[in-house]
């Protein structure tokens, strides 16, 4: 069962520069969340003056000697409950992701997202790999080519659903490794830039 934890006063939105502005009256109600990276209680939210953040404080994978081939892929689903005024539709421009990953020679990393619109077949994805040998933190900012770009519809709520998901592979049994956010606090953020048009 989701969660709903997270309203409007701690989110704000990224607005991408090359479109309109959002309009007046965009408001986050709330986002609920379910799945193996995210347990309830562990997600908790930023404000920024042009940013909607996300920090999931378990969202860890990881693979080696004596790990579970249940941690080696982790996800997230999150339902965001936004308000649009009428006459206006929204996308999902690009997302940035901040993190920490230390990988063996033969590891690889995946960090993804795909989103859709509920009551939607359309779904559009972001994924990035990262190869091994590597000890570092990384940041990631996946833009969206136009084609790939799904408009909420238009005069109608429905709900913004996002499947996040980290994963490693690994050619080696003995080879070990993990993608986190960072050493200190173990999360990973999504930052999500949406673009507005006209309906």
């Amino acid at each position: 069962m989701f969660k709903k934890i997270i309203t409007a006063s701690i989110f704000s939105l990224l607005i991408s520069q090359s479109a309109l502005s959002a309009p007046s009256g965009v408001a986050i109600r709330g986002i609920s969340y379910a799945g193996s990276g995210c347990p309830a209680g562990s997600i908790s939210g930023r404000l920024n003056n042009d940013s909607f953040s996300l920090y999931m404080d378990d969202f860890v994978a990881e693979v080696g000697r004596g790990v579970p081939m249940s941690a080696k892929r982790k996800n997230c689903m999150l339902s965001v409950d936004l308000h649009v005024p009428s006459g206006w539709s929204y996308s999902i421009a690009e997302v940035e992701y901040k993190g920490y990953v230390s990988l063996d020679r033969g590891v690889t990393a995946t960090q993804s997202s795909a989103y859709y619109f509920q009551g939607s077949a359309l779904t559009s994805r972001l994924k990035t790999d990262l190869r091994g040998p590597l000890n570092a933190s990384y940041k990631i900012k996946d833009t969206l080519g136009i084609t790939a770009q799904v408009w909420s519809p238009c005069g109608a709520t429905r709900a913004l659903n996002i499947n996040a998901q980290v994963s490693l592979q690994s050619s080696s049994r003995s080879a070990a490794g993990y993608i986190t956010l960072d050493r200190i606090k173990g999360s990973v953020e999504q930052i999500y830039s949406l673009k507005w048009k006209r309906c």
